[in-house]
Protein backbone atom coordinates (compact mmCIF):
# COMPACT_ATOMS: atom_id res chain seq x y z
CA UNK A 1 0.00 0.00 0.00
CA UNK A 2 1.58 3.38 -1.43
CA UNK A 3 2.01 6.04 1.21
CA UNK A 4 0.72 9.94 1.13
CA UNK A 5 2.76 11.72 0.45
CA UNK A 6 2.43 15.13 2.41
CA UNK A 7 3.78 18.20 0.09
CA UNK A 8 4.83 21.49 2.36
CA UNK A 9 3.21 24.64 1.00
CA UNK A 10 5.33 27.67 0.32
CA UNK A 11 5.93 29.99 2.60
CA UNK A 12 5.49 33.33 1.36
CA UNK A 13 5.73 36.86 3.78
CA UNK A 14 3.56 39.71 3.88
CA UNK A 15 4.47 43.18 5.92
CA UNK A 16 1.35 44.78 7.52
CA UNK A 17 -1.23 42.11 6.72
CA UNK A 18 -4.11 43.58 8.28
CA UNK A 19 -3.74 47.06 7.02
CA UNK A 20 -4.53 48.13 3.63
CA UNK A 21 -2.75 46.98 0.29
CA UNK A 22 -0.98 43.89 2.57
CA UNK A 23 -4.70 42.95 3.52
CA UNK A 24 -5.29 42.90 0.10
CA UNK A 25 -2.22 40.71 -0.96
CA UNK A 26 -2.67 38.36 1.68
CA UNK A 27 -6.07 37.37 1.00
CA UNK A 28 -4.86 36.62 -2.62
CA UNK A 29 -1.64 34.52 -0.87
CA UNK A 30 -3.96 32.26 0.72
CA UNK A 31 -6.55 31.84 -2.01
CA UNK A 32 -3.31 30.40 -3.87
CA UNK A 33 -2.89 28.27 -1.10
CA UNK A 34 0.32 29.43 0.04
CA UNK A 35 1.27 29.25 4.10
CA UNK A 36 1.42 32.77 4.64
CA UNK A 37 3.48 34.98 7.62
CA UNK A 38 3.00 38.35 8.13
CA UNK A 39 5.47 41.14 9.95
CA UNK A 40 3.58 44.07 12.07
CA UNK A 41 3.56 46.60 14.38
CA UNK A 42 0.01 45.96 14.97
CA UNK A 43 0.20 42.48 16.04
CA UNK A 44 -3.20 43.22 18.33
CA UNK A 45 -4.98 44.76 15.31
CA UNK A 46 -8.13 42.90 13.98
CA UNK A 47 -7.38 39.91 12.13
CA UNK A 48 -9.79 38.60 9.26
CA UNK A 49 -7.71 35.79 8.69
CA UNK A 50 -7.46 33.85 12.02
CA UNK A 51 -5.37 31.24 12.21
CA UNK A 52 -4.44 31.00 8.56
CA UNK A 53 -1.70 33.82 9.16
CA UNK A 54 1.03 33.80 11.31
CA UNK A 55 2.11 36.95 12.96
CA UNK A 56 5.62 38.07 14.10
CA UNK A 57 6.37 41.55 14.98
CA UNK A 58 9.01 43.54 12.60
CA UNK A 59 11.97 43.42 15.01
CA UNK A 60 13.97 46.18 13.09
CA UNK A 61 16.11 46.56 16.18
CA UNK A 62 16.45 42.35 16.61
CA UNK A 63 18.16 41.29 13.55
CA UNK A 64 18.75 37.82 14.69
CA UNK A 65 14.44 37.50 15.47
CA UNK A 66 14.03 39.54 12.32
CA UNK A 67 15.97 37.28 10.24
CA UNK A 68 14.24 33.72 12.33
CA UNK A 69 10.96 35.28 11.93
CA UNK A 70 11.13 34.75 7.54
CA UNK A 71 13.70 31.43 7.62
CA UNK A 72 11.84 28.74 5.35
CA UNK A 73 9.91 31.09 3.34
CA UNK A 74 10.42 31.90 -0.77
CA UNK A 75 9.11 35.26 -1.08
CA UNK A 76 8.17 38.49 0.49
CA UNK A 77 5.90 41.08 -0.08
CA UNK A 78 7.26 44.79 1.37
CA UNK A 79 5.08 47.28 1.90
CA UNK A 80 5.78 48.84 5.03
CA UNK A 81 6.28 52.80 4.25
CA UNK A 82 5.03 56.06 6.04
CA UNK A 83 3.22 58.61 4.36
CA UNK A 84 4.68 61.95 5.55
CA UNK A 85 7.05 62.71 8.67
CA UNK A 86 5.25 62.83 11.65
CA UNK A 87 6.56 63.01 15.30
CA UNK A 88 6.23 59.72 15.87
CA UNK A 89 7.47 58.14 12.50
CA UNK A 90 9.84 59.10 9.76
CA UNK A 91 10.70 58.60 6.13
CA UNK A 92 14.38 58.48 7.48
CA UNK A 93 13.49 56.36 10.00
CA UNK A 94 11.31 54.05 7.38
CA UNK A 95 14.10 53.86 4.77
CA UNK A 96 16.94 52.74 7.81
CA UNK A 97 13.91 49.74 8.65
CA UNK A 98 13.27 49.08 5.20
CA UNK A 99 17.08 48.42 5.09
CA UNK A 100 17.33 46.17 7.75
CA UNK A 101 14.17 44.20 6.36
CA UNK A 102 15.94 43.36 3.31
CA UNK A 103 19.38 42.28 4.61
CA UNK A 104 17.55 40.09 7.20
CA UNK A 105 15.57 38.53 4.07
CA UNK A 106 19.17 38.43 2.33
CA UNK A 107 20.60 36.11 5.57
CA UNK A 108 16.87 34.32 6.08
CA UNK A 109 17.18 33.06 2.53
CA UNK A 110 14.40 34.42 0.85
CA UNK A 111 14.37 33.82 -2.65
CA UNK A 112 12.54 36.80 -3.74
CA UNK A 113 11.15 40.12 -2.88
CA UNK A 114 8.32 41.72 -4.35
CA UNK A 115 8.93 45.53 -3.53
CA UNK A 116 5.90 48.13 -3.67
CA UNK A 117 7.47 51.33 -4.55
CA UNK A 118 6.00 54.66 -6.35
CA UNK A 119 6.04 56.27 -9.52
CA UNK A 120 8.72 58.23 -10.74
CA UNK A 121 11.15 57.79 -7.92
CA UNK A 122 14.29 59.73 -8.18
CA UNK A 123 17.90 59.82 -5.44
CA UNK A 124 17.97 63.58 -6.73
CA UNK A 125 14.50 64.48 -6.03
CA UNK A 126 14.29 67.14 -3.18
CA UNK A 127 11.06 65.57 -2.03
CA UNK A 128 12.14 62.93 1.01
CA UNK A 129 9.05 60.82 -0.16
CA UNK A 130 10.29 59.96 -3.55
CA UNK A 131 14.05 60.10 -2.88
CA UNK A 132 13.54 57.37 -0.09
CA UNK A 133 11.49 55.47 -2.54
CA UNK A 134 14.37 55.48 -5.14
CA UNK A 135 17.02 54.75 -2.58
CA UNK A 136 15.77 51.64 -1.22
CA UNK A 137 14.90 50.49 -5.07
CA UNK A 138 18.17 50.73 -5.77
CA UNK A 139 19.30 49.22 -2.27
CA UNK A 140 17.25 46.10 -3.05
CA UNK A 141 19.35 45.76 -6.86
CA UNK A 142 22.12 45.79 -5.22
CA UNK A 143 21.26 43.00 -2.72
CA UNK A 144 21.78 40.07 -5.43
CA UNK A 145 18.48 39.21 -4.48
CA UNK A 146 15.86 38.42 -7.30
CA UNK A 147 12.94 41.10 -7.01
CA UNK A 148 9.99 42.71 -8.94
CA UNK A 149 9.44 46.52 -8.12
CA UNK A 150 6.13 47.63 -8.43
CA UNK A 151 5.69 51.34 -8.48
CA UNK A 152 2.03 52.62 -8.38
CA UNK A 153 0.69 56.14 -8.40
CA UNK A 154 -2.65 55.89 -6.02
CA UNK A 155 -4.52 53.47 -4.76
CA UNK A 156 -7.87 53.25 -4.19
CA UNK A 157 -9.97 51.10 -2.48
CA UNK A 158 -12.69 50.41 0.56
CA UNK A 159 -9.95 51.51 3.01
CA UNK A 160 -8.76 54.01 0.95
CA UNK A 161 -7.59 57.53 2.21
CA UNK A 162 -6.91 59.60 -0.67
CA UNK A 163 -9.75 59.16 -2.76
CA UNK A 164 -12.08 58.71 0.25
CA UNK A 165 -11.28 61.75 2.20
CA UNK A 166 -11.75 64.04 -1.87
CA UNK A 167 -15.18 62.71 -1.48
CA UNK A 168 -15.57 63.24 2.22
CA UNK A 169 -14.80 67.02 1.83
CA UNK A 170 -16.93 66.97 -1.50
CA UNK A 171 -19.89 66.13 0.79
CA UNK A 172 -18.52 68.21 3.66
CA UNK A 173 -18.10 71.55 2.33
CA UNK A 174 -20.04 74.04 -0.15
CA UNK A 175 -17.00 74.62 -2.66
CA UNK A 176 -13.61 72.75 -3.65
CA UNK A 177 -10.23 73.78 -3.32
CA UNK A 178 -7.88 72.30 -6.34
CA UNK A 179 -4.25 73.45 -5.92
CA UNK A 180 -3.45 75.96 -8.81
CA UNK A 181 -4.44 75.15 -12.13
CA UNK A 182 -5.66 71.27 -11.54
CA UNK A 183 -4.41 70.06 -14.82
CA UNK A 184 -1.57 67.76 -13.31
CA UNK A 185 -2.34 64.13 -13.77
CA UNK A 186 -2.63 60.72 -11.91
CA UNK A 187 -3.23 57.22 -12.80
CA UNK A 188 -4.98 55.20 -9.85
CA UNK A 189 -4.95 51.60 -9.45
CA UNK A 190 -7.55 49.66 -7.95
CA UNK A 191 -5.49 47.82 -4.32
CA UNK A 192 -6.73 44.35 -5.44
CA UNK A 193 -5.34 44.78 -8.98
CA UNK A 194 -2.36 45.46 -7.33
CA UNK A 195 -2.20 42.62 -5.22
CA UNK A 196 -3.00 40.11 -8.10
CA UNK A 197 0.02 41.48 -9.81
CA UNK A 198 2.40 41.60 -6.68
CA UNK A 199 1.21 37.85 -6.52
CA UNK A 200 1.80 37.16 -10.26
CA UNK A 201 5.40 38.51 -9.71
CA UNK A 202 5.79 36.68 -6.48
CA UNK A 203 5.63 33.38 -8.71
CA UNK A 204 8.30 34.69 -10.77
CA UNK A 205 12.01 35.10 -10.65
CA UNK A 206 12.96 37.19 -13.38
CA UNK A 207 13.65 41.17 -11.88
CA UNK A 208 11.34 43.49 -13.29
CA UNK A 209 10.20 47.19 -12.41
CA UNK A 210 7.16 48.07 -13.03
CA UNK A 211 4.64 51.24 -13.17
CA UNK A 212 1.65 49.65 -11.88
CA UNK A 213 -1.02 52.31 -12.90
CA UNK A 214 -4.93 51.86 -13.08
CA UNK A 215 -6.51 52.41 -16.74
CA UNK A 216 -7.67 55.39 -16.08
CA UNK A 217 -5.66 59.40 -16.16
CA UNK A 218 -7.61 61.80 -14.72
CA UNK A 219 -6.30 65.51 -14.09
CA UNK A 220 -7.23 66.61 -10.27
CA UNK A 221 -9.56 68.42 -11.74
CA UNK A 222 -11.21 65.98 -13.46
CA UNK A 223 -11.06 63.42 -10.65
CA UNK A 224 -12.89 65.77 -8.46
CA UNK A 225 -15.09 66.54 -11.01
CA UNK A 226 -15.66 63.17 -11.05
CA UNK A 227 -15.93 61.71 -7.94
CA UNK A 228 -18.80 64.58 -6.75
CA UNK A 229 -20.95 63.96 -10.15
CA UNK A 230 -20.79 60.19 -9.54
CA UNK A 231 -21.51 60.58 -5.62
CA UNK A 232 -24.18 63.33 -6.20
CA UNK A 233 -22.55 65.98 -4.73
CA UNK A 234 -21.19 68.15 -7.73
CA UNK A 235 -19.58 71.12 -6.24
CA UNK A 236 -17.98 74.60 -7.41
CA UNK A 237 -14.32 74.13 -7.89
CA UNK A 238 -11.91 77.09 -6.51
CA UNK A 239 -8.68 77.56 -7.94
CA UNK A 240 -6.16 78.46 -5.09
CA UNK A 241 -2.22 79.14 -4.02
CA UNK A 242 -0.39 76.43 -2.96
CA UNK A 243 0.08 78.16 0.36
CA UNK A 244 -3.51 78.88 1.06
CA UNK A 245 -4.19 75.55 -0.19
CA UNK A 246 -1.69 73.75 2.48
CA UNK A 247 -3.29 76.07 5.17
CA UNK A 248 -7.09 74.86 4.40
CA UNK A 249 -5.80 70.96 4.44
CA UNK A 250 -3.75 72.15 8.24
CA UNK A 251 -7.49 73.72 8.83
CA UNK A 252 -9.39 70.45 8.19
CA UNK A 253 -6.58 68.46 9.62
CA UNK A 254 -7.00 70.33 13.17
CA UNK A 255 -10.51 69.47 13.04
CA UNK A 256 -10.00 65.82 12.24
CA UNK A 257 -7.22 65.60 14.40
CA UNK A 258 -5.38 64.51 10.90
CA UNK A 259 -2.25 65.43 8.31
CA UNK A 260 -5.29 66.22 5.76
CA UNK A 261 -2.23 67.01 2.58
CA UNK A 262 1.28 67.82 3.26
CA UNK A 263 3.38 70.66 1.44
CA UNK A 264 5.53 68.16 -0.17
CA UNK A 265 2.39 66.15 -1.48
CA UNK A 266 1.10 68.88 -2.87
CA UNK A 267 4.35 69.52 -4.89
CA UNK A 268 4.17 65.91 -6.43
CA UNK A 269 1.41 66.29 -7.25
CA UNK A 270 2.16 69.60 -9.41
CA UNK A 271 5.11 68.12 -10.57
CA UNK A 272 3.21 65.04 -12.88
CA UNK A 273 5.17 62.71 -10.20
CA UNK A 274 2.15 60.56 -9.99
CA UNK A 275 1.61 60.12 -14.11
CA UNK A 276 4.01 57.84 -16.46
CA UNK A 277 3.57 57.12 -19.97
CA UNK A 278 3.67 53.13 -19.29
CA UNK A 279 1.05 50.96 -20.31
CA UNK A 280 -1.94 50.16 -17.70
CA UNK A 281 -1.10 47.34 -15.03
CA UNK A 282 -4.47 47.34 -13.41
CA UNK A 283 -7.87 46.86 -15.17
CA UNK A 284 -10.82 48.18 -12.86
CA UNK A 285 -11.72 51.52 -13.73
CA UNK A 286 -11.72 54.14 -10.79
CA UNK A 287 -14.89 55.66 -12.46
CA UNK A 288 -17.08 52.69 -12.60
CA UNK A 289 -15.53 51.32 -8.80
CA UNK A 290 -17.06 54.77 -7.33
CA UNK A 291 -20.35 53.96 -9.21
CA UNK A 292 -20.46 50.73 -7.15
CA UNK A 293 -19.54 52.26 -4.19
CA UNK A 294 -21.06 55.84 -3.98
CA UNK A 295 -23.20 55.46 -1.08
CA UNK A 296 -19.76 54.65 1.15
CA UNK A 297 -17.05 56.59 -0.46
CA UNK A 298 -16.72 59.73 1.69
CA UNK A 299 -19.29 59.10 4.00
CA UNK A 300 -16.91 59.07 7.04
CA UNK A 301 -13.45 60.54 7.05
CA UNK A 302 -10.24 58.44 6.96
CA UNK A 303 -7.49 59.40 9.33
CA UNK A 304 -3.97 58.41 8.89
CA UNK A 305 -3.06 59.28 12.38
CA UNK A 306 -5.95 57.02 13.97
CA UNK A 307 -4.73 53.81 12.22
CA UNK A 308 -1.16 54.60 13.27
CA UNK A 309 -2.26 55.18 17.13
CA UNK A 310 -4.93 52.63 17.27
CA UNK A 311 -3.19 49.49 16.81
CA UNK A 312 -6.38 47.38 17.38
CA UNK A 313 -8.98 47.85 15.03
CA UNK A 314 -9.07 47.49 11.61
CA UNK A 315 -8.89 50.39 9.08
CA UNK A 316 -12.10 50.81 7.98
CA UNK A 317 -13.90 50.99 11.68
CA UNK A 318 -11.13 53.62 12.49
Amino acid sequence: MERAVTVAKEIHVITGAFGYSGKYITKRLLDADCEVRTLTNSINRANPFGDKVKVYPYNFEYQDRLVESMQGASVLYNTYWVRFNHADFKHAIAVENTLKLFNAAKKAGIERIVHISITNPSEESHLEYFRGKAMLEKALIASGMSYAILRPAVLFGKEDILINNIAWLIRKFPVFGVFGDGNYCLQPIYVDDLAMLAIEQGMKRENVIIDAIGPETFTYLELVQCIGKIIGRPKPIIHIPDSIGYIMGWLVGKMVGDVVITREEIEGLQAILLYTNSPPAGKTRLSEWVKMNSNILGAKYASEIARRKNRKKSYDKL
